[in-house]
C-alpha cells in the first residue's frame, strides 16, 4: 500500500514539473524486472539481421527523402557489438537520390520475415546517442492504428520513448518523450514532449531508455529509474512493433543547417534492444 501511495505522489510531482515546463532528472520509482520475462533480444553481435530488421518507409537499395535528409536502409549496420546508424554527407547520392545527408529509419514491422511485435510489456534500448546539431535519434512504437482519426489512441499510438532533439538547447543533455494519435492531419491528437535531463554526456556515455506500457499507463524510465507516467490518449491495446530511427531537420532532402561540418559522420550507437512481457 505504501508503495502504491509513494508512487502516486511521485506521478503528480512530476507531471507538476513537467507541466510548469521544468526539465528534471529522473526521480521516480525503479523498473521492477521481477515481474518481466524476456521475449525478444538483438545484441547487434553479429551481422544486423535483416530478416527481423527492415527499412522504416523506406524499401530495398532505394533512398527517400526523411526531413532534412534521405534514408537508405543499407547505411544501418553492426560494429564491435554494436549497432551503427550513421548521419553522414555523400556528395555522390545514394539509392537513386542525389547529394545531401543521408541515414537510416529501421524496425520489426511485419514487412521483415520476422518481425516482431507486442502488445504491453517492458521495452528498452541502452545506446549513445549522436552529437549531431539539428538532428536526433529515437526510439518509438508504432502500428497501422496511429493513423484512425476517430478521437482516441487505443487502436494505436506512437510512443516515442526517447527522442535525443535537446543537442541545440541551452541545457542538450537531456531526451524527451511524446505520444501522437488520431494520424498526423488535422485530427492528430499529441501528448506533447516531455523533457527529462540525463546525468553524465549521453553523447558519450552509454544510457538506458525504456517504457513499461499496460493496460492502465505508459510508464517512462531513464536508467532504470521512472521519468514519467500517464494515460494520455487512452493507451494502446494493440500490438506495436519497435523502430530506430535518426533524423535531421529540414524538409524534402535539404537540411535546415547548411554550415554543418560535410566531413563528420555521426553516429547513433546502440548496444541492445529487448523486450519484456509480464510474467
Amino acid at each position: 500500500m505504501f508503495n502504491k501511495i509513494f508512487a502516486s505522489i511521485l506521478a503528480v510531482l512530476m507531471t507538476v514539473l513537467q507541466f510548469l515546463g521544468i526539465a528534471y532528472y529522473p526521480f521516480g520509482q525503479k523498473v521492477d524486472m521481477d515481474k518481466f520475462e524476456l521475449t525478444f533480444s538483438d545484441e547487434f553481435d553479429a551481422e544486423l539481421d535483416r530478416s527481423v530488421w527492415s527499412g522504416h518507409y523506406v524499401w530495398g537499395n532505394d533512398s527517400q527523402p526523411r526531413k532534412g535528409a534521405y534514408w537508405n536502409t543499407n547505411l544501418a549496420y553492426t560494429e564491435d557489438g554494436s549497432l551503427i546508424i550513421p548521419m553522414k554527407y555523400l556528395t555522390e547520392g545514394m539509392g537513386g537520390t542525389g547529394e545531401g545527408w543521408y541515414s537510416a529509419g529501421i524496425d520489426t514491422d511485419s514487412d521483415a520475415v520476422n518481425g516482431f511485435s507486442q502488445k504491453y510489456g517492458y521495452f528498452e534500448v541502452r545506446c549513445i546517442l549522436p552529437d549531431c546539431p539539428t538532428a536526433w535519434a529515437a526510439f518509438w512504437l508504432m502500428n497501422d492504428g496511429v493513423y484512425e482519426a476517430d478521437g482516441s489512441g487505443q487502436d494505436g499510438t506512437e510512443i516515442d520513448i526517447f527522442e535525443s532533439d535537446c543537442i541545440d538547447d541551452t541545457v542538450k543533455n537531456a531526451v524527451t518523450s511524446n505520444l501522437h494519435f488520431d494520424g498526423y492531419g488535422e485530427a492528430h491528437q499529441k501528448m506533447g514532449a516531455k523533457k527529462f535531463l540525463i546525468k553524465g554526456n549521453p553523447y558519450e556515455e552509454y544510457n538506458t531508455y525504456g517504457l513499461e506500457w499496460n493496460e492502465n499507463e505508459y510508464i517512462f524510465y531513464i536508467n532504470g529509474v521512472e521519468s514519467y507516467r500517464t494515460d494520455f490518449g487512452g493507451v494502446s491495446k494493440n500490438p506495436e512493433y519497435l523502430i530506430l530511427s535518426y533524423e535531421m531537420g529540414g524538409e524534402d532532402g535539404v537540411a535546415q543547417d547548411s554550415s554543418l561540418d560535410k566531413t563528420k559522420e555521426y553516429r547513433y550507437i546502440v548496444d541492445y534492444v529487448r523486450v519484456y512481457q509480464y510474467k
